[in-house]
């Protein structure tokens, strides 16, 4: 049986549009947004969906109602973390996106990890991208990323099927992590994920592969992306000791 991917709601790409144009500059900090009507009419929507994404933007903090002035964009908005499904090298770049290095594209079969969150069968083919991200010219994360089989992705994500197929003819002209791949071929798709953070070393081979001691504290994030109920990707990410911070936004 075919299964096709979740589309998101409509206030939740409006919201993530609005959060982008605020991040982006477009409406900078302490700068007060258009005109409800104006607002509708430059972003082609209702009034009705347009006032409960900006609730939800009021919300999470980016924004405040002043009476008599309208939407102010607050000084200091909330920076989008792990929270929120971004690849790696965008969360723990500082603003400034870390540089992605390919150091290996391949196919491999099943390994307990992939097994157990991918729910790969035995002999089947999965793409592995080990990815070293380097900033200022240090080294400061290595990400280990899988998909799911061909055959899965094609029935249940074939945009990402096509555009990791893509990215591996464009090798050489650019490294990107999969995670990026599959978020910019998700833009009408709804994913989800979760992910479980560990302290651990980093062992001789990773260490070798970062410049660091085998025995260099480490923090491992493990992730796995879906799509629906279907696994689609899944990484780990080894930061070690002196890497940038992985921010969390929380609220209560």
């Amino acid at each position: 049986m075919a299964v096709s991917g979740q589309r998101r709601r409509p206030v939740v790409a409006l919201y993530e549009r609005i959060a982008d144009a605020v991040h982006d500059g477009t409406y900078p900090p302490g700068s007060t947004l258009p005109s409800e009507p104006k607002l509708a009419a430059e972003l082609g929507v209702s009034r009705p969906a347009l006032r409960e994404a900006l609730l939800l933007l009021q919300e999470d903090g980016l924004l405040t109602v002043r009476r008599g002035v309208g939407r102010t964009v607050n000084d200091r908005p909330p920076r989008r973390g792990f929270e929120h499904v971004r690849p790696i090298e965008e969360l723990i770049g500082a603003g400034t996106p870390l540089r992605v290095r390919a150091l290996l594209r391949t196919v491999e079969e099943p390994t307990d990890f992939t097994t157990q969150h991918l729910l790969a069968p035995a002999r089947a083919e999965l793409r592995f991208w080990e990815s070293l991200l380097t900033g200022e010219g240090t080294a400061a994360a290595l990400s280990h990323e899988w998909a799911a089989a061909d055959e899965l992705l094609d029935r249940v994500h074939p945009e990402f099927a096509r555009a990791l197929r893509a990215a591996e003819a464009r090798a050489g002209q650019g490294a990107a992590s999969m995670l990026s791949v599959l978020l910019g071929a998700s833009r009408e798709t709804a994913l989800t994920a979760h992910s479980g953070i560990t302290a651990t070393l980093l062992g001789r081979r990773r260490g070798d592969q970062l410049g660091r001691p085998a025995d260099t504290p480490a923090v491992l994030v493990t992730q796995v992306v879906r799509v629906g109920e279907i696994p689609v990707l899944a990484a780990k990410h080894m930061l070690p000791t002196g890497a940038p911070a992985l921010p969390v936004l929380q609220s209560h």
